[in-house]
């Protein structure tokens, strides 16, 4: 069976993502209808619930590094004056637009958004969007990134039902005051009056949708043989999440999950010669996917985690939404500092490598993304420190220039055969 889709789902959500894409284009081109370029911590939630289709900012990258663009876009982009040492993930969605590939360009190419909206999360968010929407010519919303001051420990048994004791007061007041002021944006776009019982549902399929990737996620865990190669997981989980809280990623959740839940009920392993399990820490590798699955048959290796699919049940599942512009604000507020800062993300995946019988840990740590490189040393030396052995792979996850395929696999090789011998 091929090694890059073995779960008939993992077709159906790429071919739903291509079909939705399409659809964007015409509806932009030929209805005049708004969309908007979003980066991947922003409130989709309240796009989606407005009618306001997105384009996410990391999405769109990893759609170009597959398609092996990357390097003639960032090529590009630096040829245009822009700093090598830019964020690839967040600035090659810019040079897409700056770049003219003709017709090469993935899928048509980005039409003019109507709102541009970035969480100002590091350095060169601010200066990538405002960039962008000065080359579109289209208005640009930013939301606040406030730093916190309470750390409490084990996040994840907070996030569901006590999430405002995860978030101080002052910034959960912040975040949804310019929450409601984007909803009011999106009103004079759409033409359309926020319905806050109508979100409040919204948010209500977004948990259904969660929970059906929590069962999934414990079914990884405790299967003697991982069912599922974490490609499939990436894909599906994702899938669902930039579509959440629509029909359609409910269903693909559940489908999801029913497919997984009979794979493990037959004792079906991606591969049957599993000895090492391995988690992958940090984004995906976008324009080198095929390295999940290059050390199974020779070691025995398989990849069976990735932040992807845990994630979302511990960290957008918000019950007890009377008011859920806050909920909202919740998960908005500490959105990436859960995925990467200490001491949120380390102790997270140190209790994530327990659950899921890990043997080692391979790090991403690309340098030109400051927050996710600094962070991901940190998470290295909790891994180690928890007696769990880990392997640094200094590569960036669309920029594909750096990337040495014969020195990448040799260093894996000597990972496995001497660290995890």
């Amino acid at each position: 069976m091929s090694h890059d889709k073995q779960l008939s789902c993992t077709a159906a959500a790429s071919e739903r993502q291509k079909t939705w894409f399409a659809e964007l284009r015409r509806d932009v081109f030929e209805r005049r209808l708004p969309y908007a370029i979003i980066n991947a911590d922003a409130p989709h939630d309240l796009f989606h619930v407005m009618g306001v289709p997105v384009v996410t900012n990391q999405w769109w990258s990893a759609v170009v590094a597959a398609k092996r663009l990357s390097h003639e876009y960032l090529d590009g982009l630096n040829a245009l004056g822009y700093d090598e040492s830019l964020c690839r993930y967040c600035s090659v969605g810019l040079a897409t637009t700056l770049v003219d590939l003709g017709e090469r360009a993935p899928w048509g190419g980005l039409p003019k958004p109507a709102l541009l909206c970035a969480r100002l999360t590091c350095d060169c968010m601010s200066r990538v969007f405002e960039e962008w929407a000065r080359a579109f010519d289209a208005e640009l919303v930013t939301l606040e990134a406030p730093g916190s001051a309470v750390l409490p420990p084990r996040w994840w048994e907070l996030s569901r039902e006590r999430w405002d004791e995860l978030s101080e007061p002052h910034r959960l007041d912040l975040m949804t005051e310019q929450l409601w002021q984007l909803a009011h944006r999106l009103e004079a776009i759409t033409g359309k009056t926020f319905d806050e019982d109508e979100f409040r549902a919204f948010l209500e399929r977004v948990n259904a949708q969660e929970e059906c990737f929590d069962e999934v996620r414990q079914l990884i865990a405790q299967a003697p043989k991982c069912p599922v190669r974490i490609n499939e997981q990436m894909t599906n989980t994702m899938a669902a999440q930039w579509h959440r809280g629509s029909a359609w990623a409910l269903q693909h959740a559940q489908r999801f999950r029913d497919e997984v839940k009979q794979r493990v009920a037959d004792g079906v392993a991606v591969y049957e010669g599993e000895r090492r399990r391995l988690m992958w820490i940090g984004a995906g590798l976008w324009h080198n996917t095929a390295f999940y699955t290059n050390f199974e048959q020779s070691h025995g290796a398989v990849f069976v985690w990735s932040m992807y699919l845990p994630f979302g049940p511990d960290w957008y599942i918000r019950y007890g939404l009377d008011d859920p512009m806050r909920a909202l604000a919740s998960r908005v507020v500490t959105m990436n500092e859960v995925l990467h800062n200490p001491p949120y993300a380390p102790e997270w995946v140190v209790e994530e490598a327990k659950r899921n019988r890990i043997d080692g840990a391979v790090l991403l740590m690309p340098k030109g993304s400051r927050p996710s490189a600094a962070g991901t040393l940190f998470i290295q030396r909790a891994l180690e420190a928890a007696g769990i052995p880990t392997h640094l792979l200094e590569a960036d996850m669309v920029d594909s220039r750096g990337w040495d395929d014969a020195r990448e696999h040799q260093a894996m090789v000597r990972f496995l055969e001497e660290r995890l011998a």
